[in-house]
Order: C-alpha cells, then structure tokens, then sequence
C-alpha cells in the first residue's frame, strides 16, 4: 500500500493557545485508521488541520501526493477529503435528498461513483425519509445522512468525527457495520470514536493523542496487548 495522507511536525492554534505540538499520522491507502484518546487531547483539531479548518502554523500535510497544509477548506475536500463532521452538521431545511445531492461529484472518475441509489442500498431509512427535512429526523438517520453526504462526494479519504457518538446501541450497530462495508470496499477510511471494541475489530492502525501530540500508536493486537498501561490515555 502506499500514503494517502500524511502529517509530520504539524503545530495548530486556537489564538495564542498551542492545540497540536508536532504532531504526525500517516494513512495508508485502503486503510482503517483511527484516532484515540480523551476528550480536548487534539482528536478535532487534527482533523480541522487536515481539512483546511483551520490552518496549521507550521508542519507538512500531503494528501494524494500533494501538500495541502496552505490550502482552503473547499480544495481539501475537492481533492478527495469527504468529512462526517462531529455534531453531523446536515443542512436542517433540506430534504434528505436535497442534502444528499448539494454536494455531489465524481471529481476523481471513480469507476463505481456513489449514487442515490447506493446510498440507499447502504442506508434503507434514508429512503424511505428521502422526503423529510434533515431537521425532522432522528440522530441516528441524521448520521446516516452525514455519511451519505460525505459518500456522494466519492471521497479517496473518509473522515468521521465521533462516529456513533450520542446514538442508541441500534443506530451505533448498524454504523459500525456500515463501516465494515465501506472497509470492505477498498475505501480509506479515518476514525473518532469513544467505541473502543468495533475500533479494535475494523482498524488496521491506531493512534492515542494527548496533549496535542501522538502518545503510543500501533496495530489492533498491539493496542490489545498494551490496553492495561494505555487506559490513562483512553478514558473520557
């Protein structure tokens, strides 16, 4: 496999109070990576830095090849980065469909584009809502909706922040095995959950952040291994 993403040395500000302090990640294509750690550690604050949130003051970021660490948010993700932000973030006056379309593309040729279609296969609720306001639906079809949205972009780079955070068990199951799905399908997938064991079933490296900084990362039978010394690092 080779790198989609990479970070290194990248340092990101609120004002003049220091987020991230060197920090590193690399992403390899067809990857399931995740990120881990407390809350206010630096888990968002990477993924704005790599997005184009908000821009990094000093460090490197590539994505597909490409340094994007200068470049604004809408370029980042026409390059291929597709974001399921926390808080989900879905348009509340649109429809379903609306929302699913407003920012749809396949700038990239994929050879097997996200359609409504798929989109509905993958999440049969959003169908059968298709005509409800994004502000009349519940958590759960809310998030389906946000990964949909992402989706449609034909994203190279999934990005979820707080997958499942706030959903009853059902939604986060059925969450969970549609990132199995997406796994499956060769697409390169980047991870925030407080979830530790599907995390541990889907992804092929983990990094722990604290303090704005990478704190231990390796594979699932490593953080296995290591979870009894690392559990300072995970909790909320």
């Amino acid at each position: 496999m080779s790198t989609l993403l990479s970070l290194s040395g990248v340092e990101s500000y609120y004002g003049a109070s220091q987020a991230l302090f060197g920090m590193q990640l690399n992403i390899e294509r067809g990857a399931f990576v995740t990120l881990l750690g407390r809350n206010g550690m630096g888990k968002t604050t990477t993924v704005r830095s790599m997005t184009g949130l908000m821009r990094p003051a000093r460090g490197e970021i590539v994505f597909d090849g490409q340094p994007i660490h200068a470049s604004p948010s809408h370029r980042i993700a026409r390059a291929g980065m597709g974001l399921v932000p926390e808080g989900r973030q879905i348009f509340p006056t649109l429809t379903v469909r609306e929302n699913l379309v407003a920012t749809a593309g396949n700038r990239h040729g994929a050879a097997s584009p996200w359609t409504l279609e798929r989109i509905y296969g993958l999440f049969p609720r959003l169908r059968e809502r298709e005509k409800n306001l994004g502000s009349n639906l519940s958590g759960g079809e809310q998030q389906m909706l946000a990964i949909g949205r992402a989706l449609m972009t034909n994203p190279k780079l999934l990005i979820l922040d707080e997958a499942t955070e706030g959903l009853a068990p059902l939604i986060r199951g059925e969450i969970w095995q549609c990132l199995k799905q997406l796994k499956g399908s060769g697409l390169s997938i980047l991870c925030i959950d407080k979830n530790l064991a599907p995390m541990l079933e889907l992804g092929d490296q983990h990094y722990i952040v604290d303090k704005g900084r990478v704190a231990w990362q390796g594979d699932s039978s490593k953080l296995r291994q290591s979870l009894p010394e690392l559990q300072a690092y995970l909790g909320v």
